[in-house]
């Protein structure tokens, strides 16, 4: 029995390990490829570049989302990447939440 939960326990640190390696890897192609398109100030807002976009298609949002910070929220504007994720056609769902910020509703 202890031979098997050690096997697990291994078995859910490789999977976390490359999971994580994987958040990673988006994170840093994310602020490689889009990070002057969704850094403070608000405006003005520019459209992203087709790298970046292709960043975005690929990119592991709830993962990156997890990552993000009160800290980070003060580098990343919010209202920016809610612009890159719509001109890029990967837009957040209404009421996402990204850190500590909520997407507003379409209605909105």
């Amino acid at each position: 029995m202890a031979n098997l939960m050690c096997i697990c326990f291994v078995l859910l640190s490789i999977i976390v390990a490359v999971s994580g390696d994987a958040c990673e890897g988006d994170r840093q192609d994310m602020i490689r490829e889009c990070g002057q398109y969704q850094k403070w100030p608000a405006e003005p807002k520019l459209d992203p570049s087709n790298a970046c976009c292709a960043v975005w298609q690929k990119a592991n949002i709830p993962c990156l989302c997890a990552g993000v910070t009160k800290e980070k929220e003060k580098m990343w504007c919010m209202d920016k990447v809610a612009y890159v994720a719509n001109f890029c056609k990967k837009p957040f769902s209404p009421r996402y939440k990204c850190g500590s910020h909520t997407f507003p509703s379409l209605a909105q």
